[in-house]
Protein backbone atom coordinates (compact mmCIF):
# COMPACT_ATOMS: atom_id res chain seq x y z
CA UNK A 1 0.00 0.00 0.00
CA UNK A 2 1.22 3.51 -0.81
CA UNK A 3 2.36 5.40 2.24
CA UNK A 4 0.23 8.38 1.49
CA UNK A 5 -2.91 6.31 1.74
CA UNK A 6 -2.30 5.25 5.34
CA UNK A 7 -4.66 6.41 8.10
CA UNK A 8 -6.45 8.97 5.98
CA UNK A 9 -10.13 9.48 6.71
CA UNK A 10 -12.40 7.97 4.13
CA UNK A 11 -16.06 8.69 3.56
CA UNK A 12 -18.31 6.83 5.93
CA UNK A 13 -21.69 5.55 4.96
CA UNK A 14 -24.47 7.16 6.90
CA UNK A 15 -28.00 6.10 7.68
CA UNK A 16 -29.13 9.70 7.31
CA UNK A 17 -30.70 10.29 3.91
CA UNK A 18 -32.05 13.72 4.82
CA UNK A 19 -29.75 16.60 3.69
CA UNK A 20 -29.03 17.83 7.20
CA UNK A 21 -25.85 19.75 6.44
CA UNK A 22 -27.25 21.53 3.39
CA UNK A 23 -30.28 22.61 5.41
CA UNK A 24 -28.06 23.91 8.22
CA UNK A 25 -26.14 26.01 5.67
CA UNK A 26 -28.99 27.18 3.46
CA UNK A 27 -31.67 27.98 6.07
CA UNK A 28 -29.98 31.21 7.31
CA UNK A 29 -29.18 32.19 3.71
CA UNK A 30 -32.84 31.77 2.70
CA UNK A 31 -33.96 33.85 5.69
CA UNK A 32 -31.52 36.60 4.66
CA UNK A 33 -33.24 36.80 1.27
CA UNK A 34 -36.60 37.28 3.01
CA UNK A 35 -35.28 40.05 5.28
CA UNK A 36 -35.81 43.00 2.83
CA UNK A 37 -39.51 42.09 2.56
CA UNK A 38 -40.18 42.59 6.27
CA UNK A 39 -41.99 45.69 7.57
CA UNK A 40 -40.18 48.56 9.25
CA UNK A 41 -37.70 51.27 8.27
CA UNK A 42 -35.53 53.93 9.89
CA UNK A 43 -38.50 56.14 10.75
CA UNK A 44 -40.64 53.23 11.97
CA UNK A 45 -38.43 50.51 13.51
CA UNK A 46 -39.87 47.02 13.63
CA UNK A 47 -38.91 44.01 15.80
CA UNK A 48 -39.54 41.66 12.85
CA UNK A 49 -35.94 41.60 11.51
CA UNK A 50 -34.53 40.76 14.93
CA UNK A 51 -37.22 38.19 15.69
CA UNK A 52 -36.84 36.48 12.31
CA UNK A 53 -33.05 36.25 12.63
CA UNK A 54 -33.24 34.96 16.21
CA UNK A 55 -35.96 32.43 15.37
CA UNK A 56 -34.20 31.10 12.27
CA UNK A 57 -30.84 30.75 14.04
CA UNK A 58 -32.52 29.03 16.99
CA UNK A 59 -34.08 26.53 14.57
CA UNK A 60 -30.74 26.17 12.79
CA UNK A 61 -28.99 25.44 16.08
CA UNK A 62 -31.64 22.87 16.94
CA UNK A 63 -31.06 21.22 13.55
CA UNK A 64 -27.35 20.97 14.36
CA UNK A 65 -28.06 19.28 17.68
CA UNK A 66 -30.53 16.82 16.13
CA UNK A 67 -28.35 15.97 13.13
CA UNK A 68 -25.15 15.44 15.09
CA UNK A 69 -26.72 13.67 18.07
CA UNK A 70 -28.65 11.18 15.92
CA UNK A 71 -26.59 10.72 12.77
CA UNK A 72 -22.99 11.46 13.74
CA UNK A 73 -20.75 8.82 15.29
CA UNK A 74 -17.95 10.55 17.26
CA UNK A 75 -15.94 7.31 17.40
CA UNK A 76 -15.60 7.30 13.62
CA UNK A 77 -12.82 9.59 12.31
CA UNK A 78 -14.09 9.48 8.73
CA UNK A 79 -16.35 11.97 6.98
CA UNK A 80 -20.01 11.55 7.82
CA UNK A 81 -23.32 13.00 6.64
CA UNK A 82 -21.67 13.47 3.24
CA UNK A 83 -23.67 15.23 0.52
CA UNK A 84 -22.27 15.62 -3.00
CA UNK A 85 -23.85 17.26 -6.01
CA UNK A 86 -22.30 18.47 -9.27
CA UNK A 87 -22.75 22.23 -9.20
CA UNK A 88 -20.59 23.69 -11.99
CA UNK A 89 -19.07 20.69 -13.79
CA UNK A 90 -17.18 22.89 -16.25
CA UNK A 91 -14.78 24.03 -13.52
CA UNK A 92 -15.06 20.94 -11.34
CA UNK A 93 -17.05 22.71 -8.62
CA UNK A 94 -19.15 20.41 -6.44
CA UNK A 95 -21.62 21.06 -3.65
CA UNK A 96 -19.73 18.70 -1.39
CA UNK A 97 -20.24 18.91 2.37
CA UNK A 98 -19.43 16.53 5.20
CA UNK A 99 -18.55 16.52 8.89
CA UNK A 100 -15.91 14.86 11.02
CA UNK A 101 -14.51 15.43 14.49
CA UNK A 102 -12.52 18.46 13.35
CA UNK A 103 -15.52 20.31 11.93
CA UNK A 104 -18.55 19.15 13.93
CA UNK A 105 -17.80 20.85 17.29
CA UNK A 106 -16.84 24.09 15.55
CA UNK A 107 -20.09 24.09 13.56
CA UNK A 108 -22.05 23.76 16.80
CA UNK A 109 -19.91 26.48 18.44
CA UNK A 110 -20.50 28.86 15.52
CA UNK A 111 -24.25 28.18 15.59
CA UNK A 112 -24.45 28.91 19.32
CA UNK A 113 -22.33 32.07 19.25
CA UNK A 114 -24.11 33.50 16.19
CA UNK A 115 -27.53 32.89 17.76
CA UNK A 116 -26.43 34.61 20.96
CA UNK A 117 -24.92 37.49 18.95
CA UNK A 118 -28.36 38.15 17.48
CA UNK A 119 -29.89 37.99 20.97
CA UNK A 120 -27.22 40.46 22.15
CA UNK A 121 -28.23 42.85 19.31
CA UNK A 122 -31.63 43.46 20.90
CA UNK A 123 -31.39 47.25 20.75
CA UNK A 124 -30.04 47.58 17.19
CA UNK A 125 -32.53 49.65 15.19
CA UNK A 126 -30.27 51.46 12.71
CA UNK A 127 -30.69 49.70 9.34
CA UNK A 128 -32.00 46.68 11.23
CA UNK A 129 -32.95 44.65 8.16
CA UNK A 130 -29.46 44.97 6.70
CA UNK A 131 -27.80 44.28 10.07
CA UNK A 132 -29.68 41.08 10.84
CA UNK A 133 -29.57 40.02 7.19
CA UNK A 134 -25.76 40.22 7.32
CA UNK A 135 -25.68 38.12 10.50
CA UNK A 136 -27.75 35.46 8.73
CA UNK A 137 -25.40 35.47 5.72
CA UNK A 138 -22.48 35.21 8.11
CA UNK A 139 -24.08 32.19 9.81
CA UNK A 140 -24.48 30.40 6.47
CA UNK A 141 -20.96 31.24 5.26
CA UNK A 142 -19.15 30.15 8.42
CA UNK A 143 -21.06 26.84 8.54
CA UNK A 144 -20.06 26.23 4.93
CA UNK A 145 -16.40 26.95 5.75
CA UNK A 146 -16.37 24.19 8.36
CA UNK A 147 -18.40 21.69 6.31
CA UNK A 148 -17.01 22.18 2.76
CA UNK A 149 -15.25 19.18 1.23
CA UNK A 150 -14.48 20.92 -2.07
CA UNK A 151 -11.63 23.42 -2.15
CA UNK A 152 -13.35 25.93 -4.43
CA UNK A 153 -16.53 25.73 -2.35
CA UNK A 154 -14.43 26.26 0.78
CA UNK A 155 -12.72 29.26 -0.77
CA UNK A 156 -16.02 30.82 -1.88
CA UNK A 157 -17.39 30.45 1.66
CA UNK A 158 -14.13 31.81 3.10
CA UNK A 159 -14.47 34.92 0.93
CA UNK A 160 -18.21 35.28 1.47
CA UNK A 161 -17.91 35.53 5.25
CA UNK A 162 -15.52 38.47 4.90
CA UNK A 163 -18.21 40.70 3.39
CA UNK A 164 -20.70 40.67 6.31
CA UNK A 165 -17.93 41.23 8.86
CA UNK A 166 -16.55 44.18 6.88
CA UNK A 167 -19.98 45.82 6.63
CA UNK A 168 -20.90 45.09 10.25
CA UNK A 169 -17.76 46.93 11.38
CA UNK A 170 -17.92 49.71 8.76
CA UNK A 171 -21.59 50.62 9.32
CA UNK A 172 -22.27 49.84 12.99
CA UNK A 173 -18.78 50.32 14.45
CA UNK A 174 -17.24 53.12 16.48
CA UNK A 175 -15.62 56.40 15.54
CA UNK A 176 -12.70 54.83 13.63
CA UNK A 177 -14.80 52.08 12.07
CA UNK A 178 -13.80 52.82 8.47
CA UNK A 179 -10.12 52.44 9.27
CA UNK A 180 -10.66 49.20 11.20
CA UNK A 181 -12.94 47.70 8.53
CA UNK A 182 -10.57 48.62 5.70
CA UNK A 183 -7.58 47.18 7.58
CA UNK A 184 -9.52 43.96 8.20
CA UNK A 185 -10.53 43.50 4.56
CA UNK A 186 -7.05 44.32 3.21
CA UNK A 187 -5.33 41.82 5.49
CA UNK A 188 -7.81 39.04 4.85
CA UNK A 189 -8.17 39.66 1.11
CA UNK A 190 -4.41 39.53 0.52
CA UNK A 191 -4.21 36.40 2.65
CA UNK A 192 -7.00 34.82 0.59
CA UNK A 193 -4.88 35.22 -2.54
CA UNK A 194 -2.19 32.99 -1.01
CA UNK A 195 -4.83 30.43 -0.03
CA UNK A 196 -6.21 30.34 -3.57
CA UNK A 197 -2.77 29.98 -5.18
CA UNK A 198 -1.71 27.20 -2.79
CA UNK A 199 -4.99 25.33 -3.17
CA UNK A 200 -4.99 25.45 -6.96
CA UNK A 201 -1.35 24.37 -7.00
CA UNK A 202 -2.32 21.29 -4.99
CA UNK A 203 -5.28 20.62 -7.28
CA UNK A 204 -3.03 20.70 -10.36
CA UNK A 205 -0.14 18.76 -8.80
CA UNK A 206 -1.42 15.23 -9.41
CA UNK A 207 -2.12 13.21 -12.52
CA UNK A 208 -5.70 14.42 -12.49
CA UNK A 209 -7.15 17.80 -11.55
CA UNK A 210 -9.34 17.61 -8.45
CA UNK A 211 -10.78 20.00 -5.91
CA UNK A 212 -12.04 17.32 -3.51
CA UNK A 213 -10.33 17.74 -0.14
CA UNK A 214 -10.18 13.99 0.60
CA UNK A 215 -8.50 13.34 -2.75
CA UNK A 216 -6.09 16.23 -2.21
CA UNK A 217 -5.18 14.80 1.21
CA UNK A 218 -4.20 11.49 -0.41
CA UNK A 219 -1.57 13.26 -2.53
CA UNK A 220 0.30 14.77 0.44
CA UNK A 221 3.17 16.19 -1.65
CA UNK A 222 6.50 16.76 0.02
CA UNK A 223 9.74 18.45 -0.98
CA UNK A 224 10.03 22.08 -1.95
CA UNK A 225 6.59 22.13 -3.56
CA UNK A 226 4.92 20.88 -0.38
CA UNK A 227 6.82 23.41 1.73
CA UNK A 228 5.78 26.31 -0.53
CA UNK A 229 2.12 25.26 -0.42
CA UNK A 230 2.38 24.88 3.36
CA UNK A 231 3.82 28.37 3.76
CA UNK A 232 1.11 29.83 1.51
CA UNK A 233 -1.61 28.24 3.64
CA UNK A 234 0.19 29.18 6.86
CA UNK A 235 0.28 32.88 6.02
CA UNK A 236 -3.23 32.85 4.56
CA UNK A 237 -4.83 31.11 7.52
CA UNK A 238 -2.46 32.74 10.01
CA UNK A 239 -4.02 36.14 9.33
CA UNK A 240 -7.41 34.85 10.48
CA UNK A 241 -6.00 32.97 13.51
CA UNK A 242 -4.35 35.60 14.04
CA UNK A 243 -0.61 34.82 14.03
CA UNK A 244 2.16 37.30 14.84
CA UNK A 245 3.01 39.55 12.96
CA UNK A 246 -0.24 39.26 10.97
CA UNK A 247 -2.46 40.07 13.95
CA UNK A 248 -2.57 43.87 13.97
CA UNK A 249 -6.03 44.06 12.39
CA UNK A 250 -7.64 42.27 15.35
CA UNK A 251 -7.31 44.91 18.13
CA UNK A 252 -8.51 47.60 15.72
CA UNK A 253 -11.50 45.51 14.58
CA UNK A 254 -12.51 44.65 18.15
CA UNK A 255 -11.97 48.20 19.32
CA UNK A 256 -14.45 49.58 16.77
CA UNK A 257 -16.96 46.73 16.35
CA UNK A 258 -20.02 46.56 18.56
CA UNK A 259 -20.16 43.80 21.17
CA UNK A 260 -22.24 41.25 19.17
CA UNK A 261 -19.85 41.51 16.21
CA UNK A 262 -16.88 41.13 18.57
CA UNK A 263 -18.54 37.96 19.87
CA UNK A 264 -18.52 36.62 16.31
CA UNK A 265 -14.95 37.73 15.63
CA UNK A 266 -13.54 36.09 18.75
CA UNK A 267 -15.92 33.16 19.04
CA UNK A 268 -16.03 31.99 15.42
CA UNK A 269 -13.77 33.78 12.93
CA UNK A 270 -10.50 33.12 14.75
CA UNK A 271 -11.42 29.43 14.93
CA UNK A 272 -11.65 29.30 11.15
CA UNK A 273 -7.91 29.93 11.01
CA UNK A 274 -7.13 27.12 13.48
CA UNK A 275 -9.51 24.71 11.75
CA UNK A 276 -8.04 25.46 8.31
CA UNK A 277 -4.49 24.85 9.60
CA UNK A 278 -5.56 21.40 10.80
CA UNK A 279 -7.52 20.61 7.64
CA UNK A 280 -5.01 21.86 5.07
CA UNK A 281 -1.55 22.24 6.60
CA UNK A 282 -1.62 19.14 8.80
CA UNK A 283 -3.99 16.77 6.99
CA UNK A 284 -3.00 17.57 3.41
CA UNK A 285 0.69 18.35 3.87
CA UNK A 286 1.94 16.08 6.69
CA UNK A 287 5.52 15.88 5.39
CA UNK A 288 5.85 19.66 5.22
CA UNK A 289 4.22 19.96 8.62
CA UNK A 290 6.78 17.62 10.17
CA UNK A 291 9.54 19.85 8.80
CA UNK A 292 8.01 23.16 9.92
CA UNK A 293 6.38 22.02 13.18
CA UNK A 294 9.18 23.50 15.37
CA UNK A 295 8.77 26.87 13.61
CA UNK A 296 5.02 26.69 14.31
CA UNK A 297 5.73 26.14 18.00
CA UNK A 298 8.10 29.12 18.05
CA UNK A 299 5.46 31.30 16.39
CA UNK A 300 2.94 30.09 18.95
CA UNK A 301 5.25 31.05 21.83
CA UNK A 302 5.74 34.50 20.29
CA UNK A 303 1.96 34.84 20.05
CA UNK A 304 1.52 33.88 23.70
CA UNK A 305 4.11 36.25 25.14
CA UNK A 306 3.67 39.16 22.72
CA UNK A 307 -0.11 39.08 23.02
CA UNK A 308 0.13 39.12 26.81
CA UNK A 309 2.67 41.97 26.89
CA UNK A 310 0.68 43.96 24.33
CA UNK A 311 -2.43 43.60 26.50
CA UNK A 312 -0.73 45.61 29.26
CA UNK A 313 -0.40 48.59 26.93
CA UNK A 314 -4.14 48.76 26.13
CA UNK A 315 -6.38 51.24 27.96
CA UNK A 316 -9.48 50.11 26.05
CA UNK A 317 -11.28 47.10 27.53
CA UNK A 318 -12.07 45.48 24.19
CA UNK A 319 -8.58 46.05 22.80
CA UNK A 320 -7.10 44.42 25.91
CA UNK A 321 -9.38 41.38 25.50
CA UNK A 322 -8.45 41.27 21.79
CA UNK A 323 -4.74 41.11 22.65
CA UNK A 324 -5.62 38.39 25.13
CA UNK A 325 -7.16 36.44 22.22
CA UNK A 326 -3.89 36.74 20.29
CA UNK A 327 -2.11 35.23 23.29
CA UNK A 328 -4.59 32.39 23.77
CA UNK A 329 -4.63 31.44 20.09
CA UNK A 330 -0.87 31.02 20.40
CA UNK A 331 -1.62 27.87 22.40
CA UNK A 332 -3.49 26.54 19.37
CA UNK A 333 -0.35 27.02 17.25
CA UNK A 334 1.77 25.28 19.88
CA UNK A 335 -0.68 22.37 20.08
CA UNK A 336 -0.78 21.94 16.31
CA UNK A 337 3.00 22.18 16.05
CA UNK A 338 3.64 19.57 18.74
CA UNK A 339 2.43 16.78 16.34
CA UNK A 340 1.24 14.69 19.29
CA UNK A 341 -2.27 13.28 19.65
CA UNK A 342 -2.63 14.84 23.08
CA UNK A 343 -1.45 18.29 22.00
CA UNK A 344 -3.62 18.33 18.85
CA UNK A 345 -6.56 17.36 21.07
CA UNK A 346 -5.62 20.25 23.35
CA UNK A 347 -5.53 22.63 20.37
CA UNK A 348 -9.08 21.61 19.42
CA UNK A 349 -10.27 22.03 23.01
CA UNK A 350 -8.55 25.42 23.21
CA UNK A 351 -10.49 26.60 20.15
CA UNK A 352 -13.79 25.45 21.64
CA UNK A 353 -12.95 26.86 25.07
CA UNK A 354 -11.69 30.21 23.83
CA UNK A 355 -14.71 30.56 21.56
CA UNK A 356 -17.04 30.36 24.56
CA UNK A 357 -14.89 32.42 26.94
CA UNK A 358 -14.04 35.25 24.53
CA UNK A 359 -17.65 35.53 23.39
CA UNK A 360 -18.71 35.79 27.04
CA UNK A 361 -16.11 38.47 27.81
CA UNK A 362 -17.07 40.61 24.83
CA UNK A 363 -20.77 40.20 25.61
CA UNK A 364 -20.36 41.35 29.21
CA UNK A 365 -18.17 44.22 28.01
CA UNK A 366 -20.96 45.30 25.68
CA UNK A 367 -23.41 45.04 28.57
CA UNK A 368 -21.61 47.54 30.75
CA UNK A 369 -20.73 49.71 27.74
CA UNK A 370 -24.47 50.22 27.15
CA UNK A 371 -24.63 51.62 30.68
CA UNK A 372 -21.37 53.57 30.92
CA UNK A 373 -20.94 54.67 27.28
CA UNK A 374 -17.18 54.23 27.59
CA UNK A 375 -14.60 51.46 27.21
CA UNK A 376 -11.69 53.54 28.50
CA UNK A 377 -10.22 51.81 31.56
CA UNK A 378 -8.91 55.08 33.16
CA UNK A 379 -12.43 56.56 32.94
CA UNK A 380 -14.07 53.69 34.83
CA UNK A 381 -14.22 52.69 38.44
CA UNK A 382 -16.55 51.50 41.15
CA UNK A 383 -18.79 49.51 38.80
CA UNK A 384 -18.92 46.52 41.17
CA UNK A 385 -21.22 48.38 43.55
CA UNK A 386 -23.52 49.62 40.81
CA UNK A 387 -23.45 46.52 38.58
CA UNK A 388 -22.77 43.54 40.89
CA UNK A 389 -24.20 40.90 38.54
CA UNK A 390 -22.26 42.29 35.58
CA UNK A 391 -19.13 42.25 37.72
CA UNK A 392 -19.75 38.61 38.69
CA UNK A 393 -20.09 37.56 35.05
CA UNK A 394 -17.02 39.51 33.94
CA UNK A 395 -14.94 38.11 36.80
CA UNK A 396 -16.11 34.56 36.01
CA UNK A 397 -15.20 34.92 32.33
CA UNK A 398 -11.84 36.48 33.28
CA UNK A 399 -11.07 33.57 35.62
CA UNK A 400 -11.95 31.17 32.81
CA UNK A 401 -9.67 33.08 30.45
CA UNK A 402 -6.70 32.90 32.83
CA UNK A 403 -7.11 29.10 32.94
CA UNK A 404 -8.36 28.71 36.51
CA UNK A 405 -8.70 25.02 37.46
CA UNK A 406 -12.29 23.92 37.03
CA UNK A 407 -12.68 26.01 33.86
CA UNK A 408 -12.33 24.78 30.28
CA UNK A 409 -9.28 26.95 29.62
CA UNK A 410 -7.27 25.06 32.25
CA UNK A 411 -7.98 21.67 30.68
CA UNK A 412 -7.12 22.78 27.15
CA UNK A 413 -3.85 24.48 28.09
CA UNK A 414 -2.65 21.76 30.44
CA UNK A 415 -3.40 19.19 27.72
CA UNK A 416 -1.17 21.11 25.31
CA UNK A 417 1.58 21.26 27.95
CA UNK A 418 1.37 17.51 28.53
CA UNK A 419 1.45 16.89 24.78
CA UNK A 420 4.66 18.91 24.45
CA UNK A 421 6.37 17.09 27.31
CA UNK A 422 5.49 13.66 25.92
CA UNK A 423 6.70 14.40 22.39
CA UNK A 424 10.12 12.76 22.14
CA UNK A 425 10.63 13.95 18.54
CA UNK A 426 11.89 17.28 19.92
CA UNK A 427 15.00 17.61 22.05
CA UNK A 428 14.73 17.94 25.80
CA UNK A 429 16.10 21.48 25.63
CA UNK A 430 13.53 22.58 23.03
CA UNK A 431 10.66 21.13 25.07
CA UNK A 432 11.93 22.76 28.25
CA UNK A 433 12.27 26.19 26.62
CA UNK A 434 8.80 25.85 25.07
CA UNK A 435 7.17 24.98 28.39
CA UNK A 436 8.97 27.77 30.30
CA UNK A 437 8.09 30.38 27.65
CA UNK A 438 4.44 29.30 27.53
CA UNK A 439 4.34 29.35 31.33
CA UNK A 440 5.48 32.99 31.25
CA UNK A 441 2.41 33.76 29.14
CA UNK A 442 0.24 31.95 31.67
CA UNK A 443 1.70 34.04 34.50
CA UNK A 444 1.15 37.30 32.61
CA UNK A 445 -2.51 36.53 31.82
CA UNK A 446 -3.94 36.89 35.35
CA UNK A 447 -1.89 40.05 35.88
CA UNK A 448 -3.38 42.01 32.96
CA UNK A 449 -6.89 40.55 33.33
CA UNK A 450 -7.25 40.95 37.10
CA UNK A 451 -5.68 44.41 37.02
CA UNK A 452 -8.31 45.38 34.44
CA UNK A 453 -11.06 44.01 36.71
CA UNK A 454 -9.68 46.01 39.63
CA UNK A 455 -9.51 49.28 37.69
CA UNK A 456 -12.93 48.89 36.06
CA UNK A 457 -14.99 47.53 38.95
CA UNK A 458 -13.27 48.93 42.05
CA UNK A 459 -11.79 52.25 43.08
CA UNK A 460 -13.60 55.60 43.04
CA UNK A 461 -17.27 55.35 42.08
CA UNK A 462 -18.50 57.19 38.98
CA UNK A 463 -21.34 59.52 40.17
CA UNK A 464 -23.16 59.37 36.84
CA UNK A 465 -23.77 55.65 37.32
CA UNK A 466 -25.74 55.96 40.53
CA UNK A 467 -29.04 54.98 38.94
CA UNK A 468 -27.89 52.61 36.20
CA UNK A 469 -29.65 49.22 36.19
CA UNK A 470 -27.85 45.88 36.23
CA UNK A 471 -28.09 43.03 33.72
CA UNK A 472 -31.65 42.19 32.68
CA UNK A 473 -33.06 38.63 32.31
CA UNK A 474 -32.24 38.48 28.58
CA UNK A 475 -28.61 39.35 29.27
CA UNK A 476 -28.46 36.86 32.13
CA UNK A 477 -29.63 34.06 29.84
CA UNK A 478 -27.01 34.94 27.21
CA UNK A 479 -24.21 35.09 29.81
CA UNK A 480 -25.20 31.79 31.43
CA UNK A 481 -25.50 30.07 28.05
CA UNK A 482 -21.83 30.86 27.43
CA UNK A 483 -20.44 30.31 30.93
CA UNK A 484 -22.25 27.08 31.85
CA UNK A 485 -20.60 25.08 29.00
CA UNK A 486 -17.26 26.60 30.01
CA UNK A 487 -17.69 25.30 33.55
CA UNK A 488 -19.10 21.97 32.34
CA UNK A 489 -16.11 21.29 30.08
CA UNK A 490 -13.75 22.35 32.86
CA UNK A 491 -15.25 19.81 35.29
CA UNK A 492 -16.07 17.08 32.76
CA UNK A 493 -13.79 17.60 29.70
CA UNK A 494 -14.77 14.28 28.12
CA UNK A 495 -18.10 15.83 27.09
CA UNK A 496 -16.15 17.83 24.48
CA UNK A 497 -13.09 15.65 23.89
CA UNK A 498 -15.10 12.53 23.04
CA UNK A 499 -16.60 14.41 20.09
CA UNK A 500 -13.36 15.05 18.22
CA UNK A 501 -10.73 12.75 19.75
CA UNK A 502 -11.10 9.98 17.15
CA UNK A 503 -10.31 12.52 14.41
CA UNK A 504 -7.36 14.10 16.20
CA UNK A 505 -5.94 10.66 17.01
CA UNK A 506 -6.23 9.67 13.33
CA UNK A 507 -4.49 12.91 12.34
CA UNK A 508 -1.67 12.26 14.81
CA UNK A 509 -1.40 8.67 13.57
CA UNK A 510 -0.99 9.92 10.01
CA UNK A 511 1.78 12.27 11.13
CA UNK A 512 3.49 9.45 13.00
CA UNK A 513 3.33 7.20 9.93
CA UNK A 514 4.85 9.86 7.69
CA UNK A 515 7.53 10.52 10.31
CA UNK A 516 8.51 6.84 10.38
CA UNK A 517 8.60 6.69 6.58
CA UNK A 518 10.81 9.78 6.43
CA UNK A 519 13.14 8.27 9.06
CA UNK A 520 13.29 5.00 7.14
CA UNK A 521 14.20 6.81 3.94
CA UNK A 522 17.11 8.47 5.71
CA UNK A 523 18.57 5.18 6.96
CA UNK A 524 21.34 3.58 4.86
CA UNK A 525 20.38 0.49 2.88
CA UNK A 526 21.55 -2.89 4.15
Amino acid sequence: MDAMDVNLPLIATSDATFPWLSLIILLPAAAALVMPLLPGDESNPSPWPRNLALGVLAVDFALMLVAFSRHFNPQDPSLQLVERLNWVPAIGLEWSVGADGLSMPLVVLSGLVTMLSVAASWKVEHKAKLYFGLLLVQAAAQALVFLSQDFLLFFLAWELELVPVYLLIAVWGGQNRQYAATKFILYTALASLLILISGLALALSGDQFTLNLSELAQRSPGGTFGLLCYLGFLVGFGVKLPMFPLHTWLPDAHGEANAPVSMLLAGVLLKMGGYALLRFNVQMLPDAHLVLAPALIVLGIVNIIYGALNAFAQDNVKRRIACSSVSHMGFVLVGIGAIDALSISGAMLQMISHGLIAAAMFFVTGSFYERTKTLSIPNMGGLAKVLPITFAFFLASSLASLALPGMSGFISEITIFLGITSQTTFTTGFRAITIVAAAIGLVLTPIYLLSMCRRVFFGPRIPALAFVGDMNPRELVIGLTLLVPTLTIGIWPRVAMDVYEASTDALASTLSTHSLIALHNLLPLG
